[in-house]
């Protein structure tokens, strides 16, 4: 087809999932709302979580897992309003949703955490002694519990206080007058130093440990979890019972989700974490496997090209594995992107390889990697060294944010259709990830939708059929039961992810399910 056939348009058909009895929708909350999850079998799932918080973070869970037990009625439709949202679905207990047991009592209950020895902590003058001893307090009784029991939870709900949320942030600040001493006298920037001036009893070293923590309670709590493998759900207190955070005209403090998709949320994230599949991707090609790359800078004095790489593996079931790659200079300044040498990208990918193997006892017939930039020749000859003897046919694909390249509008009140495509040459297309959903019969952004460059960079395949799963894998987010992400899961959580790897120091190269890190 010459150059003249181009740009051209055409519409990607939505993807379905798949639930129990083989049933198929396009909408997660109708398949689990009608059929339950995919992987239901006779006897219900038994859902074994534990508690850790305050004791009034507590009753409030308590107070909320009973309601999760219910029906739980989707909101009251505003007066003059036509008719109420479609994407609002009632959650109808969460044992008719999953065909699971569930309880409003945890399994165990760590209850006993001090909210006034919290509430110092966080208050520490140096935010990261402050942010690493709040987060101390419960790392530390995780990994005991987990030491201890015989029979320890599938996973822990972190009940988390107002003030450490607030507080538990980056740019967080405390005011002065509200400002608690700590332990460590070294700043900062003294630390840094001692990588080049070491002191000569290691005094100095033991105190600039701190500063390899990030401040950040969400991340550094995850990842200090992942060498003693505890699966973790983090919720705040004004989540569970924000009508217990009022101001002073009655007004919740802050605005939340209505009850309904808040428990569509955790309810979906609970089961998964559990172990659970709530769905798959329907229809979907034997023997495809779809990689995500993750980078990560480990420095952030402006001049490192040390960072950490890592894959994520999701197979059509929607499960994910996550592989922490080697830290190297695979950060380029001139050209601000990241690439492995080929050695690491052949020893990345031969570790995907062989974790499907033990999965599955055959190679995969197809093999697409995904990553926001292109791919270097060093980089892409490491991946194809990787995939040498095997049968699997290797994609590189690139899949940019083009919010800033291209608008498309139509006529009427709402802007396009998801999974419209303008094709720019036979690999290379902007496809609308985020538009009008028939289904929702509404556009659930703020502002017109912006597309995803998806191109085919390295090896062969169909720009159809890339467009497809690009699509598909935008609706496996188990954590949030939404009718569909902008990015495929490959892509979404990619930042995230290298932010947990850095958020704290790791043993060794981890291999763990993609449940520990959302």
């Amino acid at each position: 087809m010459s150059d003249s056939n181009w740009p051209k348009i055409m519409h990607v058909a939505e993807p379905k999932l798949a639930f129990r009895y083989g049933q198929q929708l396009e909408y997660s909350r109708d398949g689990l709302y009608l059929y339950g999850p995919v992987d239901a079998r006779e006897a219900p799932r038994q859902i074994r979580y534990g508690f850790i918080g305050t004791q009034s973070g507590l009753e409030r869970f308590e107070r909320w897992a009973r309601d999760m037990s219910s029906f739980i009625a989707t909101p009251q439709q505003r007066r003059g309003a036509k008719a109420l949202e479609p994407h609002h679905v009632p959650f109808p207990g969460f044992s008719e949703a999953f065909h699971a047991i569930w309880s409003s009592k945890p399994a165990t209950i760590i209850s006993d955490i001090d909210e006034a020895d919290l509430h110092r902590r966080i208050h520490i003058s140096n935010r990261y002694e402050a942010i690493k001893s709040a987060v101390d307090v419960f790392v530390d009784r995780l990994i005991a519990e987990q030491k201890r029991s015989e029979d320890p939870p599938s996973f822990w709900y972190v009940v988390v206080p107002e003030f450490v949320y607030e507080l538990g942030r980056p740019q967080s600040t405390v005011p002065k007058a509200a400002r608690v001493g700590g332990r460590v006298t070294l700043t900062e920037r003294d630390a840094l130093k001692l990588a080049t001036q070491p002191t000569l009893f290691g005094l100095d070293e033991q105190e600039a440990e701190i500063y390899k923590y990030e401040k950040n309670f969400r991340r550094q709590l995850k990842a200090r979890l992942l060498n003693h493998q505890i699966v973790t759900q983090i919720v705040r207190e004004s989540t569970l019972a924000p009508n217990d955070f009022v101001k002073s005209n009655g007004e919740p403090k802050r605005r939340v989700e209505d009850a309904a998709t808040i428990a569509w949320k955790l309810g979906a994230g609970s089961y998964y974490k559990s172990g659970g599949r709530p769905w798959q991707i329907a229809n979907m090609r034997p023997g495809v496997c779809y990689v995500g790359l993750v980078y990560k800078r480990q420095e952030q004095d402006g001049t490192s090209r040390h960072s950490v790489c890592a894959a994520q593996m999701f197979l059509s079931d929607g499960e994910g594995v996550v592989f922490r790659g080697a830290l190297g200079p695979w950060f380029h300044p001139d050209t601000k992107q990241f690439h492995l040498d080929q050695e690491a990208a052949a020893r990345l990918v031969g570790t995907v390889l062989n974790e499907y193997r033990s999965r599955h006892g055959s190679d995969p017939a197809e093999l697409f990697i995904h990553a926001k930039a292109s791919f270097s020749d060093e980089e892409w000859l490491g991946f194809q060294a990787a995939c040498q003897g095997t049968s699997a046919n290797i994609v590189g694909v690139q899949i940019a944010d083009a919010w800033d390249q291209l608008k498309l509008f139509r006529a009427g009140a709402y802007p396009v259709i998801r999974g419209t495509a303008m094709k720019v040459s036979g690999r290379s297309a902007f496809l609308w990830t985020s538009g009008f959903v028939p289904r929702l019969a509404t556009y659930m952004g703020p502002d017109t939708p912006n597309p995803l460059q998806v191109t085919i960079r390295r090896g062969e395949a169909s720009l159809d059929t890339v467009m497809s799963d690009v699509l598909a894998l935008s609706k496996i987010n188990f954590n949030t039961c939404l009718f569909n992400d902008r990015e495929p899961v490959t892509i979404r959580f990619a930042d995230a992810i290298g932010d947990i790897l850095v958020a704290a120091p790791l043993e060794g190269e981890p291999m763990l399910p993609f449940k520990f890190y959302i």
